[in-house]
């Protein structure tokens, strides 16, 4: 009966969102901002940022923010969506009349939204990363994979539960590869003026 209730209040949610916020404003501008190819640039330069500034330490850096994303998407991807096998809001027949959906459905499956997973793990790591030297500016990236996971529901291609517990999956893939990286490589940043 919980559980009932639970996916009733998701679908709820995710139709106050999908539809109730639905405007030309955000019809617009949200595709754009979970998409993941415009992005490219900040991923460049975070590359280009750590292999040229830190040397070694940038390339284990690097390496622990590669194994990171790897993680949380087969952790999201292969392992839960294979296991729970929740439909997409914009693939069921149900809702699909009813909804918004702004861009190309997928046929995978829909909990744990991967975007959200990957975008709050690559986030925790950066926020745990940068606390020391980037202060209040470090929760940039949090509010960047918020807006990234709310775009996933508005564009009805998840559910706000995908993207809540997808959220949560991410933050403890990125705590535990901060704590790896913290455990095995000195942060590259230390002793820098």
């Amino acid at each position: 009966m919980l559980l009932l209730s639970l996916i009733e209040l998701d679908r709820i949610l995710f139709e106050s969102i999908n539809v109730g916020m639905s405007n030309p404003l955000f019809d617009a501008i949200i595709p754009w901002i979970r998409n993941k190819y415009m992005y490219i640039p900040m991923y460049v330069f975070m590359i280009a940022f750590l292999l040229m500034n830190f040397g070694k330490k940038g390339y284990y850096t690097l390496l622990c923010i590669l194994l990171t994303i790897a993680t949380s998407d087969l952790v999201s991807s292969r392992l839960i969506k294979q296991t729970v096998e929740r439909l997409r809001p914009c693939n069921s027949e149900y809702l699909f009349e009813s909804i918004n959906v702004l861009i190309r459905c997928g046929s995978g499956y829909s909990f744990t939204s991967s975007h959200a997973t990957n975008h709050f793990a690559l986030a925790t790591f950066f926020i745990l990363w940068m606390s020391r030297y980037f202060g209040p500016w470090r929760w940039l990236f949090a509010a960047w994979a918020f807006l990234i996971s709310f775009g996933q529901v508005y564009v009805g291609v998840h559910y706000p539960m995908d993207v809540f517990a997808g959220g949560i999956l991410g933050v403890i893939i990125g705590k535990l590869w901060y704590w790896f990286y913290q455990k095995n490589f000195r942060h590259p940043m230390e002793g820098v003026v």
